[in-house]
């Protein structure tokens, strides 16, 4: 069993990741369980930035595998706004209602096509300084009117995939979970994972 610490302390996101490795011979824990108390600085100006320098931090205090990730809401209309800046959206970090709430206001009258959005999962593994495995996943939808459904977070009760005809929030964790941005990130983090290990 692979022992590989998430370099965050957000409990939903830590759920997902740990959902989406079910199944593999990897044992998923969170900074809090690893004992790291830590504020993690996100200065960067992408989302790989961001993500990289919250997998190093982490990784350069206990040497453990790490994962990290940084992810975010882009809207066409908005020029790919909120982007890096999803979770602070409305200058107070994670409140979600308040970012919710300035992303519907200033989407007011904006056209459908305006209304075009992905969220984008930037993840860095870092085994160790010499190995690092960097990828993206994204994921297309719309940004509804008003919020629809209550499971998950963040954005999700906005961020409408017409395929399915509903919310992020509002379909079963299992949809979500293999459709997310995290979700295609992971795949194709699992992929080079397996490559590595096999190596090891």
């Amino acid at each position: 069993m692979v022992k590989v610490i998430i370099a965050s302390n957000n409990e939903n996101k830590i759920r997902e990741i740990k959902d989406i490795f079910l199944g593999y011979p990897v044992n998923v824990i969170s900074m809090k369980e690893a004992g790291i108390n830590i504020e993690i600085v996100e200065d960067g100006s992408t989302f790989m930035e961001n993500a990289y320098k919250k997998a190093k931090q982490v990784h350069d205090i206990t040497g453990d595998i790490v994962l990290a990730d940084d992810s975010g809401l882009m809207v066409k209309g908005l020029n790919g706004a909120p982007g890096i800046y999803s979770a602070r959206f409305c200058g107070e970090h994670g409140n979600d209602k308040k970012n919710n709430e300035k992303l519907l206001k200033m989407l007011e009258g904006k056209s459908e096509e305006d209304r075009k959005a992905k969220f984008v999962c930037a993840m860095v593994l870092i085994f160790n300084d010499s190995k690092v495995i960097k990828v993206k996943g994204e994921v297309d939808g719309v940004i509804a009117h008003e919020e629809l459904g209550k499971n998950n977070f963040g954005y999700d009760p906005l961020f409408y995939v017409p395929k399915y005809n509903m919310t992020f929030a509002q379909m079963p964790a299992k949809l979500k979970n293999s459709i997310s941005h995290r979700a295609q990130a992971l795949e194709a983090l699992k992929e080079k994972f397996d490559t590595f290990m096999k190596k090891v």
